[in-house]
Parts: C-alpha cells; sequence; structure tokens
C-alpha cells in the first residue's frame, strides 16, 4: 500500500550527516563504521532505496537549521544568516535528487494526485521519484518574515515555528513560555501566503497563543499523545481535540522514547522496553477515539531524524518496515478503508483540501 510520511529529514541527513541515501543502506552503514560524532552513526534506517521498498512514495520533507544564541548549548548555528544558507544547502541537494529523477516536488493538489495515481498504478517502483511536499523544522533560519515570499516562490508550503530548546519565534520542546515577539508578523504572513503552520514541537503556551493568531490550515506533522506517554514533547487531549477542530491530521512518529513512557535516551532499549511497531496502534487509536472517526491520524515517522536503530522499535530494520502497519491495523480491526486512510489517504485528502 502507498505511504505518505509527513515528516522525514531528508536532506539533513544527507548534508549535515554526509550520507549518500542515493546508495543501499547497508552501503551508508558500513561508511559510518567507527564514527562517533552522532549516536546514530552506522544505524541508520533511511536511504531512497529503502523507501521504494516500503511503498513511501510520498512525504513531507523538511529543511532544518537551528540558530543558538551564546548561551544554548544546543547544537546548532551562530547566526540567522548562517541558519538561512544551510537550509539553502539542503534545498540545492533536493533540486539535485529532482534533476536526477530521485524525487519530484509537490506544490499543487493537481500533482499531488496525479503522483499518488502513479505509485498506486506502477508495478515496478523502483524507478519512481519520491514526491515531496517541502517544510521548514524551526523558524529560526528565517531571518526575517520578508524571507517568506521568496521561500514560497521556491516551494516552501509548511513551517513548524518552533524546534528544540529556545528559539527566535518560539520556544519549542525542553523550554517553557510562549511566543517571542517576531512570531505574530511570522504566522501572519505566513496565512498570507497559505503557509501550513506544523504545530509539532511547540510549547503549551505557544501552542494555544499560535491557534489565536493563525487563522490558515494547521497539522501536527510528527506528534503522539501526551495520554500514553507523559512529557511536554506529546500533546494534551485538549490540545489534540484543538486541533482535530480546526480539519488537522497528526502524524505519528516512530521516535521510541514518544512511544514509550519512562525511556530514558542512550540507556533504555527498545527489544527490553517492548517497543515493536505494533505500539504506535495505541496512539492511533487514542486519536481516534478523541476525534469518533479516522479522518485526523496518518504517519510521520521522523526516522533518522537524529537517531537510528538504537531508538526505533526493535522490529524495525529500515523504514521500509512500515509498510507491516497495514496488516497490524487490519488485526486491531480497522477496515481497508481506515486503513487506507491512515497510510496515506487522509494526508492527501487535506493537503488537496489545503491547495483547493
Amino acid at each position: 500500500m502507498l505511504i505518505f510520511d509527513a515528516h522525514l529529514d531528508i536532506s539533513m541527513n544527507a548534508v549535515e550527516w554526509n550520507r549518500d541515501l542515493t546508495q543501499s543502506i547497508d552501503h551508508v552503514r558500513d561508511r559510518e563504521m567507527g564514527k562517533t560524532d552522532y549516536l546514530d552513526r552506522g544505524k541508520g534506517v533511511l536511504t531512497l532505496e529503502e523507501m521504494r521498498k516500503g511503498e513511501i512514495g510520498l512525504c513531507i520533507a523538511t529543511q532544518i537549521a537551528r540558530y543558538v544564541a551564546p548561551e544554548n548549548a544546543l547544537p546548532g548555528w551562530h547566526s540567522p544568516e548562517i541558519a538561512w544558507s544551510i537550509t539553502q544547502a539542503q534545498l540545492a541537494w533536493y533540486r539535485v535528487m529532482e534533476e536526477q529523477g530521485q524525487m519530484l516536488q509537490i506544490t499543487s493538489a493537481e500533482q499531488l494526485n496525479a503522483h499518488a495515481e502513479l505509485w498506486k498504478n506502477t508495478d515496478d517502483r523502483s524507478e519512481l521519484p519520491i514526491g515531496y511536499v517541502l517544510s521548514l523544522e524551526g523558524a529560526d533560519s528565517i531571518i526575517t518574515p520578508a524571507y517568506l515570499e521568496r521561500a514560497y516562490e521556491y516551494g516552501l508550503r509548511a513551517i513548524g515555528p518552533a524546534h528544540y530548546g529556545p528559539g527566535r519565534y518560539s520556544p519549542g520542546t525542553g523550554s517553557e513560555g510562549g511566543l517571542e515577539a517576531p512570531a505574530r508578523e511570522l504566522l501572519q504572513e505566513m496565512e498570507r501566503l497559505g503557509i501550513v503552520m506544523d504545530c509539532t514541537h511547540l510549547t503549551d503556551e505557544a501552542f494555544w497563543e499560535a491557534l489565536e493568531i493563525y487563522s490558515g490550515p494547521v497539522w501536527a506533522s510528527h506528534q503522539n499523545c501526551r495520554a500514553l506517554v507523559p512529557h511536554q514533547r506529546q500533546f494534551s487531549d485538549e490540545q489534540l481535540k484543538a486541533l482535530i477542530e480546526r480539519k488537522a491530521v497528526i502524524g505519528m512518529a516512530f521516535d521510541a522514547w514518544m512511544m514509550h513512557p519512562g525511556w530514558q535516551r542512550g540507556v533504555t532499549q527498545p527489544y527490553t522496553a517492548g517497543v515493536n511497531l505494533a505500539r504506535i496502534v495505541e496512539h492511533v487509536d487514542h486519536i481516534c477515539q478523541l476525534a469518533g472517526n479516522t479522518e485526523h491520524v496518518g504517519i510521520g515517522s521522523d526516522l533518522d531524524g537524529g537517531f537510528g536503530r538504537e531508538q526505533c522499535p526493535y522490529d524495525m530494520e529500515t523504514i521500509a518496515d512500515l509498510q507491516s502497519l497495514v496488516g497490524t491495523l487490519a488485526q486491531r480491526g480497522y477496515s481497508p478503508e481506515d486503513v487506507e486512510a491512515i497510510m496515506h489517504g487522509n494526508w492527501i485528502r487535506r493537503l488537496s483540501e489545503i491547495w483547493s
């Protein structure tokens, strides 16, 4: 079955992790053996080949570059201008992938639905391009809101104002407080241009403030349920209901610490904690119960978003294993129509509505 994955940091893996994602997963892992600069070296699960094997023909792919002030200990870039330049390097990588026929940027409902039909009706998908919608995770690299217009021109269609820690427009995961002063102009310009607001990573205060200011389309690309995994990173039932009321789709993230309460990074192991792919269905069920239907949940895996197999479900060797969810959802009683909606239909429907 076709899969639409709503959150993949593909260009970050290529440009910053220096991974040649046009090669096999074994090739990428072998080239990283012995490296220790990132915890997931040699443990990645994403290449373009593995996406095709898993029939992940559509995705929301990111640009990402955090600005860090002198007192901020998180990794990042020392000026917004440097952060912007990193996102442009990431954009250049996507453009080369397009030139080679590896990927295809999608910016309209017509393109989206035509690409979905191509993937559904082609038997051999090994040569098909992977369609991607461009998103920005964390708005730090937007030097001023005036830069949004040029970003829209090169295809940016969604922005998450926050990421981890303090941000120029909004604090995010691990921080507290509401939106920063420049956020109002950013959100207003996003709404004018029709850029979707991705609520993922917003603090509770910033979440409610942003929904008050921004009247355009919203979603949560990779966001699980706080009722099941208590942590600020997840959304409360009240937040999930507010997103549902705004017609949002919420993408389930497969970072194991977001699937298992009490996870300790670098200590807890997926197998000993019993974190398998089926665990995500608990979060799917929870959102469907809140909504009263299956229309507001999808996939937003975040695979290789700064972690690899050490923090993936233990029965996941590569991203291609997302395909096993089709059978798991069916076994849990989801109808074929509901399974299709969760695996790709909800994201395609919502994007088509927004772009129409």
